[in-house]
């Protein structure tokens, strides 16, 4: 019996012992997971939604499998999935946005598997302005970093502040010396600890003593005398702690009679202010000045010819005006002083056009009023253009409003913004009707307001409680008080019955119905169909359609370093699947940027003189081209870069639309152009600021493919016809009509034959950019037309064969807002992922700090003449067409080779083979004489099981293949086996799992059960 209980035991530590794998492997050790923290948070909207990121600050892999992540409420949970394992030092990104979002009040908590154990949380009550993130990474306090790193260290870089402005200055000896005030518009504290003020003297340097802090809408004036004085033309300058950062600066051209401060306070523009208020709130008390002048309309969305500023003189007396001036937000624009014998009569108007400002008016601006001696007479700001334009009420003397109407040099009309919009007067729905809207900026009550047609005792009153919101409709069905005849009247009275608001006649029937075009505003005409209730339909007016890519959109640049007035964009393709070259222009000062990807955002190369872009010149060496587009042929950059232009900057009264050619590799900070195209003759006269804003080249090979018609001929366009204009023709934008001139610009000689008109049916045309992909041009509006695209590609039938006509029209990105974007450019074929490739606009008004801003677009390669047969596709900026790919296995074992064959490249073109989803390129060769390829790759032993797709791209013609393949687990060696493990950039390596160990030993303990049986069945010995 002793031997038969040994052998029991025996047995059982057999047992024991296979089975003690199990144990270990059952999870995570006890003191590994203390290792695991919570290390990031991004609580709003991050890429592609709010995220926690987990650091792994111990010497050893520890699995996090199972492990829950919750907010603040204890319902909501986002459960790790099992095999993902945070190596020693890495991290672990959970994209926790499908299963709870983060708020501006809200906690990050981690639970073990049994969701009950806490071990890690952080709670925060506002959104960070970029994440918050443990500094030290890993093991100190959160704190707001400096920029977003998911899935790496954190930037423990302190951030800077933008709240920090710049408020007031004494340039002439106060008390005890110059000094700079700052202010914190912000709604917390800001620590100024270690920010540095600068004069125009990049060797003067005052910095802000440790433990400054600057409270909400609170002052610090700084005594910058012992370190500098400020001169009569100097500038002050806010850096962060960093000393490179701007923050704010301002400059001057002489000493204030007092101090030059912001007004308002802490907001506006600067000025020279009523007496000094050193560390306290400005004194924006009007200086005395002629009584009676003022500001009294505002024209900011382009009237005619432009956009306008009206004066009007309430005295008893005429003023000189002789050298006063008017300035937008910005002040850099050059105030031009009125001419010799500007006068204005008492009770008078005057207009200065857009020609005299030398700039138009934006959205949101300002309009500045100053006197001969530059001391602020009168200001108004707004934050979005007007429908009409924005008025004082009562004239001359009230708050500025929306006005009912534009009286350009006139008294204001501050009647109620209420006008007819439509009319149904042929039996609609349910009879005829008569719309209204309300073109204010506010809610309208019309309780009582009367419609009547062209019989006085026809009635229609509008019922008690009737309102409409600013920019809304009313229709009302009319036809159960009156009906409509075909030469009659609609008329809108106020509640009197007396009083005339609006009225339209017509003589006949509209086909459809009678409406103003452009919606709300423009004369009446007959609408291209009925739209009661909404905006009319216009003859000319397209509909938008969906942006055909990506919703999400992100910030493409670091804060606060291209900065304001950027536009045109041209992407320089790198010739593979990596990101190129950005190449940008910035309309003043004039400047060529060339920015390069560092893996996060676009920045400015920092070699060769490109570190703050190349200041821009006319041939002769002078000047400050007003920069908005830009371009190259099919040579690159290499060929040229091609700006179009507005005017000089340095006479920014005189409009000077042209194109000029600059050679990108002259060395030095600066740029002389190489070629000039002066167009101001063969355009229609435009306004200073309303001319070319933007430039593309298309090739010849696109045009004469078809079937491209020369409208000076009205035959096909012939390019030898053109001598010496290269290989393709540039097409330039003009914002001031919104139309497209195509030009074969001579090379050598500066001529110049435009070949043809294009109408966009926009208002403006912000950028141009031809897409070999598509096989389209592309035509981009600003903010005016709310952030449309359109596509525009050659007809090929009707009277429009072989004339560009617009085919799509496109809204913005829903997560684009509706920004000041001038300049649009897509990334090349090579860079399609997954059926989008990159988006980038510039933004000139520079939102939020931020110039350029990302999305995706998609890139489905059209078919090439022929049907897509092989060898369709054109290289230099002709038509892709659509490789063929044969593979030698459609099913293959993860880690084996593969072999393929494609055609239809070019002949010597660089070809790259990848493997989608989780994109990886296997393998890189060059396309045979006939334009094939024949090689071997390998799919990587780490492929996830499943369905794949191989795609094959020949890098210059943007042709691709594809075809699918499905992929097996590779047998995994039980002595290797090695788990998933999510490395530093938070990417799942995928190796082999813990289930074959698991399986072996539960093989052995079940082999141990039955010896143990076997031992038992077994006689005793006698």
């Amino acid at each position: 019996m002793r031997t038969h209980r040994r052998g029991i035991v025996a047995a059982l530590v057999t047992g024991l012992v296979v089975t003690a794998p199990l144990v270990a492997l059952a999870g995570p050790a006890a003191a590994a997971t203390s290792t695991v923290v919570i290390n990031e948070v991004e609580s709003n909207g991050g890429t592609p939604g709010d995220w926690i990121e987990l650091k792994n600050t111990g010497a050893t892999s520890v699995d996090v499998s199972g492990y829950i992540l919750r907010d603040n409420v204890d319902t909501d949970a986002y459960t790790i999935p099992a095999g993902t394992v945070i190596a020693a030092d890495g991290y672990y990104a959970a994209d926790v946005a499908a299963a709870f979002g983060l708020g501006s009040a809200d906690d990050a908590r981690l639970y073990l598997p049994d969701g009950t154990t806490l071990l890690d949380s952080y709670t925060w009550t506002a959104h960070a302005a970029t994440t918050y993130g443990r500094c030290p990474d890993g093991t100190g306090a959160f704190t707001t970093t400096g920029s977003s790193t998911k899935g790496a260290v954190n930037d423990c870089s302190v951030p800077v502040s933008t709240d920090l402005k710049i408020n007031e200055v004494e340039s002439n000896g106060g008390t005890p010396g110059d000094w700079i005030e700052l202010t914190n518009i912000g709604a917390t504290p800001v620590d100024a600890s270690g920010y540095i003020l600068r004069d125009n003297d990049d060797t003067h340097a005052f910095v802000i003593p440790a433990g400054t802090t600057v409270a909400s809408g609170g002052f610090y004036a700084a005594d910058v005398d012992p370190s500098f004085g400020l001169g009569s033309a100097d500038s002050a300058r806010l850096f962060g702690p960093d000393g490179t950062t701007l923050v704010d600066s301002y400059s001057w051209t002489a000493h204030a009679a007092t101090t030059y401060g912001r007004c308002p306070d802490g907001t506006g523009a600067f000025a020279t202010t009523a007496s000094s208020t050193k560390g306290t709130a400005n004194d924006c008390g009007l200086p005395a000045t002629p009584p009676g002048v003022k500001i009294n309309e505002v024209e900011s969305n382009g009237g005619t010819p432009g956009d306008w500023v009206e004066l009007i003189n309430t005295g008893s007396t005429g003023v000189d005006l002789t050298g006063w001036s008017v300035l937008d937000n910005d002040d850099t624009h050059t105030a031009v002083p009125l001419p010799a014998g500007s006068t204005i009569a008492a009770g008078g108007y005057f207009v200065v056009e857009e020609a005299t400002l030398g700039f138009g008016l934006g959205a949101p601006d300002q309009a500045r009023l100053f006197d001969a001696s530059h001391t602020l007479v009168d200001s108004y700001s707004w934050t979005a253009h007007a429908a009409t334009t924005y008025g004082r009420c009562p004239n001359g003397s009230g708050a500025f409003t929306t006005t009912t109407s534009s009286t350009k040099g006139a008294a204001n009309d501050c009647g109620v913004p209420v006008k007819i919009n439509e009319v149904e007067s042929n039996g609609g729905a349910p009879g005829d009707w008569i719309e209204l809207i309300n073109n204010g900026s506010s809610t309208v009550d019309l309780s009582g307001y009367i419609l009547r047609d062209n019989d006085d005792t026809h009635t229609f009153t509008i019922p008690a409680g009737t309102t409409v919101a600013a920019g809304g409709y009313l229709a009302e069905d009319v036809e159960t008080a009156f009906g409509l005849g075909s030469a009659d009247s609609a008329r809108l009275f106020g509640p009197d019955g007396t009083t005339l608001i609006d009225t339209y006649s017509w003589t006949a029937h509209a086909a459809t119905t009678y409406g103003r075009c452009p919606n709300g505003t423009g004369a009446f005409e007959t609408t291209t169909a009925s739209t009661k209730g909404a905006p009319n339909a216009c003859a000319g007016t397209v509909t938008t359609s969906p942006w055909p890519g990506g919703a999400t959109i992100a910030t493409a640049d670091d804060a606060n370093v291209l900065g304001g007035n950027m536009s045109g964009l041209v992407y320089q393709a790198s010739g593979t699947s990596a990101p190129g070259v950005l190449w940008a222009v910035k309309n003043g000062p004039g400047t060529l940027f060339r920015l390069i990807w560092n893996g996060t955002v676009w920045t400015p190369d920092t070699a060769n003189g490109w570190g703050a872009g190349k200041a821009l010149h006319y041939p002769d060496g002078t000047g400050d081209p007003d920069s908005e587009g830009v371009t190259v042929t099919a040579a690159g950059p290499d060929g040229g870069v091609y700006v179009s232009t507005e005017r000089n900057n340095s006479a920014n009264g005189v409009s000077r639309p042209e194109v000029l050619r600059f050679d990108p590799t002259q060395a030095g900070t600066s740029l002389t152009a190489t070629g000039e195209w002066n167009l101001t003759a063969d355009l229609p006269v435009v306004a200073p600021n309303s001319g070319l804003e933007a430039v593309t080249w298309i090739p010849d090979s696109y045009l004469t493919q078809n079937g491209f018609v020369d409208q000076a001929t009205g035959a096909a366009y012939d390019p030898g016809a053109h001598p010496g204009h290269g290989s393709g023709l540039f097409f330039v934008g003009l914002e001031a009509n919104g139309s497209i001139y195509a030009y074969a610009l001579n090379q050598a000689s500066g001529a110049y034959t435009r070949v043809a008109t294009i109408s966009s049916g926009m208002p403006g045309v912000m950028d141009l950019q031809f897409d070999p992909e598509t096989q389209s041009l592309w035509a981009v509006c600003d903010d005016t037309c709310n952030g449309q695209t359109e596509t525009l590609a050659i007809a090929k039938t009707g009277t429009d064969a072989g004339r560009f006509t617009v085919g799509n029209a496109y809204a913005r990105p829903s997560g684009m807002p509706n920004l000041n974007n001038e300049g649009f450019v897509m990334a090349p074929q090579a860079e399609c992922v997954n059926g989008l490739k990159p988006v980038f606009w510039s933004d000139d008004t520079n939102d939020d700090g931020h110039a350029l801003r990302a999305g995706t677009i998609d890139c489905t390669v059209v078919t090439g003449p022929g049907g897509g047969q092989p060898g369709g596709g054109q290289p230099g900026g002709g038509q892709p067409g659509t490789a063929t790919v044969s593979l030698g296995l459609g099913t293959i074992t993860a880690g084996s080779a593969l072999h393929l064959t494609a055609s239809g490249f070019t002949a010597g073109e660089t070809v790259e083979v990848w493997l989608h989803s989780a994109p990886v390129k296997l393998a890189t060769a060059v396309a045979s004489g006939a334009g094939t390829v024949n090689l071997t790759v390998t799919i990587p032993a780490s492929t996830t099981p499943g369905a794949h797709t191989l795609v094959v791209n020949g890098v210059t013609s943007g042709i691709t293949g594809s075809a699918a393949l499905t992929v097996t687990a590779a047998a995994v060696d039980p002595g290797a086996a090695a788990p998933v493990v999510n490395d530093a950039a938070g990417l799942a390596a995928t190796g082999s799992s813990v289930t074959v160990p698991l399986t072996v030993a539960l093989l052995l303990a079940l082999l141990g059960v039955a010896l143990l049986g076997f031992r038992m069945r077994r006689p005793s010995r006698p």
